[in-house]
């Protein structure tokens, strides 16, 4: 009996290790239950944040592309296809899918952006749209990488064909409001050779009845051949000084469509100050301080537009003077850039209109003597050159004007 006894509580301790068993089996399997229910939720949310990112991507208007750091693009935005016309980019590197290249692009934006350590690198570019060149400014943003490996690259491209073409236009109205304002000085400076020219030519024409005296009495004329040769002499200089004059004034007035050029800023201001001529030469002496820098400040830009900046803060300052003050100009080298500063001993801006002054239309000048396009184009072409360009002022002392630009390095 006790023997049985014991049998039985063996076997009830092995029936209640095989319980125990299987409810810690039931136990980790609604654990387990738990997990994967966690998990297929977890992964339904992932599902629709990708959703709802992919959503936002599509509703951005601009081409939007994810590219790996070998170049291959991972995905894009609805935009694509309705920009470029092209199905199934993802895994075509970005220089094939975009430009039709067999190398990547020179310079890339990408590069620029993995390489520099740029946050945000832009780049404007032409690209063949549906058969037409379009002008497109990339934008291309360093995603966090994991670990030691590379990021991937954010690229947008938006095309800004039609903003390049009003801008130009704007551009163009504002500098033939310059020209306008220039037109009387030139007109009274080209007056002054024209009196010349006429004078010496009705002295000659004087001398024309004695030359013809000479002539017929075969007598010397080495004398009047001498006044002749002075005179005429006088005129072809006069006559290339109107065609200086002029021809500065159409370099100014004409469109600049021509690709970028080294341009150096000390020659754009000594260039601004021969069309301001007639108007300065009635001024005071002195009233133009010049310091150029001694090293050369070149950069890569439009001559024509530089020396639309350069002449609007030159105008403006002269403004502001009115013949009792005087401007200071002056360029210089600091490491890669350079900087051209304007400054005025005039009335200054109120502080609540300094940060209005490149806005468009904003004007400090009476009705009729401004419409407020000169400083905020001057600020849309520094940007697009690279730069910056800043004011500062204080009523009653004046005006700073600083450009800063990329120096063109070797």
């Amino acid at each position: 009996m006790t023997q049985g006894n014991g049998g039985d509580t063996g076997g009830n301790a092995r029936l209640e290790d095989i319980i125990g068993i299987e409810s810690i089996k039931l136990g980790f399997f609604k654990e387990v239950q738990k997990t994967i229910n966690e998990l297929k939720a977890s992964n339904i949310e992932l599902e629709q944040k990708r959703r709802d990112v992919q959503d936002i991507l599509n509703g951005i208007p601009d081409v939007v592309a994810v590219v790996s750091p070998d170049y291959r693009v991972l995905s894009v935005n609805s935009a694509f296809s309705e920009t470029y016309g092209k199905r199934d980019p993802l895994g075509l590197p970005c220089y094939k899918v975009f430009k039709n290249s067999k190398r990547p692009c020179s310079p890339c934006p990408l590069v620029m952006a993995r390489e520099e350590g740029r946050k945000v690198c832009r780049q404007l570019q032409i690209m063949n749209v549906d058969g037409e060149n379009r002008q497109i400014e990339c934008s291309a943003a360093l995603m966090p990488g994991t670990g030691d490996s590379p990021g991937k690259v954010l690229l947008l491209h938006r095309d800004v064909t039609v903003e390049k073409q009003y801008q130009a236009k704007y551009f163009q109205a504002e500098r033939m409001a310059t020209v306008g304002v220039l037109a009387e000085g030139v007109a009274h400076e080209i007056n002054n050779p024209l009196t010349s020219i006429r004078g010496f030519a009705e002295a000659l024409y004087g001398h024309l009845d004695r030359l013809g005296v000479c002539l017929k009495d075969g007598e010397p004329c080495t004398d009047l051949l001498e006044t002749f040769e002075e005179y005429l002499d006088i005129v072809l200089k006069e006559c290339n000084r109107c065609s200086e004059i002029v021809h500065n004034l159409l370099s100014f007035g004409h469109r600049d469509v021509r690709a970028m050029s080294i341009v150096n800023i000390n020659n754009i201001i000594l260039n601004c100050l021969k069309l301001l001529h007639p108007r300065l030469s009635i001024l005071p002496s002195g009233i133009i301080k010049l310091a150029l820098s001694e090293e050369e400040p070149c950069v890569m830009g439009h001559p024509g537009e530089l020396m639309q900046v350069a002449l609007n803060l030159i105008l403006n300052a002269l403004y502001e003077v009115r013949d009792i003050g005087t401007i200071d100009i002056s360029t210089r080298v600091k490491g890669r850039m350079v900087l051209l500063r304007v400054s005025d001993t005039g009335g200054g801006f109120a502080p609540e209109d300094v940060d209005k002054l490149f806005e468009p239309f904003f004007t400090t000048k009476p009705a009729g003597q401004g419409i407020g396009i000169g400083l905020s184009t001057c600020y849309n072409i520094i940007m697009k050159h690279g730069g910056e360009i800043t004011a500062s002022s204080e009523p009653g002392e004046g005006a700073v004007f600083e450009v800063i630009l990329p120096l063109l390095e070797e």
